[in-house]
């Protein structure tokens, strides 16, 4: 069934019930208002406890919650350092809030799990230390170190190289099912970085080997990419006319740049790409520049991948 949203992103579930029928509603059984809130999602569920203390009781019931999260949230919680130690003894109310805001660290530390905090769908990062990296066991061209601002105890840091390529995958069927997610880069620049004049390579690859690249900057500054840094004037003669045409590179698309998140690090858009029900296979994603000149002072906190927002990113 399609779920209309407006412009606030609330479904007209939410809105007959904070609207006209709200004074029927209040009649029904705590319990039954409980199943309909259930029905509409985490953000509308937010929304309607602050109609009336019904609603917000109701709102705050382990069912209503347990149908926001996902149906394996307990296999990643297992999963986690520390097997998610006192994550049980929460809600499930409180549970979604602190997978939705504080990513949970799995699998030895290399991956991060969390949660969209609007629709409950799975959201990942692979850690730098999981990520193949083009020397990057050589210690002369990269290094991997504890970084404060990091979730994870290491990131990569990039020190001189002219071959760019950085390659990470994530099980499909750890994602949610039909859902169309896109794939991001995080990463950080050092104040002496050098060398991203040109434009990386990023694809993204679907378990069923379909695959979506494009073009990327990685630093974004006047005078390096972008606006022009100079003027081309050919000449050519339409019979006897002499045409000047000013040539200027054109601005880059504002998906081809890094943009700055919440927490501070940086991410550029690698691809989308749609999960269907029962998909197997791996999701592969890589980012590559290699224009051969020398470049230093990138910092990668992973690859991310999570719910394409429509209309707007996290």
């Amino acid at each position: 069934m399609r779920d209309n949203r407006d412009d606030d992103g609330e479904n007209e579930r939410s809105k007959i019930i904070r609207g006209g029928g709200g004074e029927l509603f209040n009649r029904l059984p705590e319990g039954c208002v409980a199943a309909a809130i259930s029905f509409t999602g985490p953000r509308d569920a937010c929304r309607l406890a602050s109609v009336s203390t019904l609603f917000k009781s109701a709102a705050y019931y382990d069912a209503v919650w347990d149908c926001f999260l996902p149906s394996d949230y307990r296999d990643f919680i297992a999963r986690s350092d520390g097997g998610g130690e006192g994550l049980e003894s929460l809600s499930k109310r409180d549970l979604f809030l602190r997978l939705a805001h504080r990513p949970l660290l799995i699998d030895a530390s290399t991956k991060s799990f969390f949660l969209d905090k609007s629709t409950g769908k799975k959201c990942f990062t692979i850690s730098a230390r999981e990520l193949v990296i083009i020397w990057g066991d050589t210690p002369r061209y990269w290094s991997f170190h504890s970084f404060p601002e990091s979730r994870f105890p290491e990131v990569a840091e990039l020190h001189l190289v002219c071959w760019l390529e950085i390659k990470g995958k994530l099980k499909a069927s750890m994602l949610s099912p039909d859902t169309t997610y896109t794939a991001y880069l995080v990463f950080k620049m050092t104040e002496t970085a050098y060398g991203f004049y040109s434009p990386a390579q990023v694809t993204i690859t679907t378990p069923g080997g379909q695959i979506e690249t494009q073009k990327v900057y990685l630093k974004y500054e006047d005078g390096e990419a972008g606006n022009p840094r100079h003027q081309m004037v050919p000449r050519r003669m339409i019979l006897f006319n002499r045409i000047r045409t000013p040539l200027f590179e054109a601005p880059p698309h504002p998906k081809m740049l890094p943009r700055e998140r919440l927490d501070r690090w940086l991410e550029v858009e690698i691809g989308e790409l749609f999960i269907g029900l029962g998909e197997d296979g791996e999701v592969e994603m890589s980012v590559m520049e290699v224009a051969g000149n020398w470049k230093s002072g990138l910092i990668v906190e992973g690859l991310e991948i999570r719910p394409k927002v429509l209309g707007c990113e996290n």
